[in-house]
């Protein structure tokens, strides 16, 4: 009877002594959990921290299908400047804006196209977007936000309804047989490439023996960059556009100035950006160069401001390739100090732009599919608005608009309603296709904590509360990272912040045992701020961190 007791009261002891332990792990895993949700939401609150120089993050606008202010269809300048609280409300302690702080204007000079990437006149605004005036009250109305815009500049090509190309061809089609142009009697037959020979990407002025390059399209004339009286034409646009305001410009096609000649490319840029910051030393210039980093990394030589980092672009980028994983989570790490080393040995100075879509590619809720693709829709964009330097948004992919296949779709029409017929929606461009879109319009996406824009409105946040995801220089952290996880730090003015993401479905721990950010270890670190896909929370053990699928984690003293 004693030998009974005795045993019944060990079985009691001990499941007492189980029911404690159970009882302290699972408050502590509570505690966890309820650290990472008061992290979760606390961080939003923190203030801006937006400084006034050339980093920035920029929102692409095709105007022709951005917002329609009269009625006809198309988009207009005036359009814009009705949507210019949804980017900035020009109001810091507001959370309703996306907190766009830069907006590139795709072309918006006069134009026989939709696009408008053919010229006809480099000293006005397209009758179909507004006039000057519109565009002026545009720039002020950015400026009031601080808000910088730059434009489309194409110097590669004008059009061939261009004055100059319409008088260099007429002068030849009445040059007698034989005879050689002289420039004295018509300069223009100089502002362009024409040759008696049939070369590759030349095409021919109808009734003639004369032949003119245009690598584009026949309708878009190469013109001669290395001509002294263009570069002064040039310069002349950078004046007029300059003085309407403007903060920069975008230049496009540049490898394509003198085809196949980098180094004469980099000595026309070099020339253009060396006139353009006289006239305005804070102007920003960033170049189109569609070929491998490699090689455009080639172009910071000329001193330009950015090079756009297609690296990290389209569907077969390190992004989308690290969000598919179909590249493993380090590669975008380690992929971010390879570019500053090969883009520092070209200028010192350089800022980085990198972007995840634009005009001629494919939108990126196009690049994933399956139960995951909301997800990963919304890694994707931040991996991109997490990047150093000036990122580029294209307008619409904080919707997870869809587009891929002709030009036109790819530009097709900002989704704000499902309603075709609400006002300010645009038609789109003539052939584009009948789609509809993988996710909601504006309208029912601000209504939903969980969508799209609502994450990359956050991403924007975090990005403009802390300066040094633009501004400062990645380091690494190899051992951490692997497979799923990716470990970066950024070190700006003095201070550094801790970057972790979890680029995979599943929840993943990593340790930060040997990393010291700001003298401390990662357990003593202030969350600010976390990115989420799903209902998971992060758990943080010290100097161990257990990260669900698809989300970001910045670390660092929070002042």
């Amino acid at each position: 009877m004693k030998q009974s007791m005795k045993a019944f009261l060990c079985i009691l002891i001990l499941n007492l002594v189980l029911l404690t332990s159970c009882t302290q792990k699972t408050e502590s895993v509570t505690e966890a959990e309820t650290t990472a949700q008061t992290a979760s939401g606390s961080w939003k609150e923190h203030p801006l921290e937006i400084l006034d120089d050339k980093y920035r993050t920029y929102y692409e606008i095709f105007v022709y299908s951005f917002y329609d202010s009269d009625g006809d269809g198309i988009g207009d300048l005036q359009g814009v400047i009705e949507k210019l609280d949804y980017l900035n409300d020009g109001d810091d302690t507001t959370d309703t804006d996306l907190g766009i702080n830069g907006i590139w204007l795709m072309p918006v000079m006069p134009s026989e196209t939709y696009h408008k990437y053919d010229t006809t006149d480099y000293m006005g605004i397209d009758s179909q977007y507004g006039t000057l005036e519109d565009f002026k009250e545009l720039i002020s109305a950015c400026h009031e936000r601080n808000i910088r815009v730059i434009i489309d500049l194409v110097m590669n090509h004008s059009s061939s309804k261009h004055p100059w190309f319409v008088k260099a061809c007429e002068y030849l089609k009445n040059l007698p047989e034989g005879a050689e142009p002289d420039t004295m009697e018509c300069p223009y037959v100089e502002y362009y490439h024409f040759s008696r020979e049939a070369k590759s990407g030349y095409s021919n002025i109808a009734g003639t023996d004369w032949y003119y390059e245009a690598q584009f399209w026949s309708e878009m004339p190469d013109l001669n960059l290395e001509n002294e009286a263009v570069r002064k034409e040039f310069e002349q646009i950078a004046d007029f556009w300059l003085l309407q305001g403007v903060d920069g410009f975008r230049l496009d096609a540049v490898k394509e100035y003198v085809s196949g000649n980098a180094d004469k490319n980099v000595e026309i840029l070099k020339w253009f950006q060396s006139y353009v910051k006289s006239v305005d030393e804070d102007a920003y210039i960033v170049c189109e160069c569609w070929v491998n980093r490699e090689e455009y990394a080639k172009y910071y030589e000329s001193s330009v401001d950015s090079m756009f980092d297609f690296h990290y672009a389209d569907k077969t980028g390190i992004i989308a390739n690290v969000v598919n994983g179909k590249a493993d989570a380090s590669s975008y790490g380690r992929n971010m100090t390879d570019g500053d080393a090969l883009y520092s040995q070209y200028n010192a100075d350089y800022i980085d732009a990198p972007f995840y879509t634009n005009h001629d590619m494919g939108r990126s809720a196009g690049y994933y599919a399956g139960a995951n693709s909301l997800a990963q829709t919304k890694m994707g964009n931040a991996l991109n608005i997490l990047m150093s330097g000036n990122v580029f948004i294209y307008y619409g992919e904080e919707l997870g608009m869809k587009g891929s296949g002709s030009d036109e779709n790819k530009r097709a029409p900002m989704y704000w309603s499902k309603d075709e017929n609400q006002e300010g929606m645009c038609s789109g461009p003539e052939n584009m296709d009948d789609f509809e879109m993988k996710f909601d319009s504006l309208m029912e996406q601000e209504q939903d904590s969980n969508s799209i824009y609502h994450y990359v409105k956050d991403a924007i946040r975090l990005r403009n509360q802390n300066p040094e995801i633009a501004r400062g220089k990645t380091i690494f952290y190899e051992e951490e990272s692997g497979e799923d996880i990716c470990v970066i730090s950024r070190e700006y003015n003095g201070n550094e912040i801790l970057m972790i993401f979890n680029i995979s479905p599943e929840s993943a721990e990593t340790s930060l045992d040997n990393i010291v950010i700001n003298g401390k270890h990662a357990g003593e670190l202030d969350i600010l701020g976390e990115l989420l896909t799903g209902g998971e929370n992060v758990l943080y053990n010290g100097n161990k961190i257990t990260m669900p699928g698809y989300s970001v984690v910045v670390l660092g003293i929070d002042n």
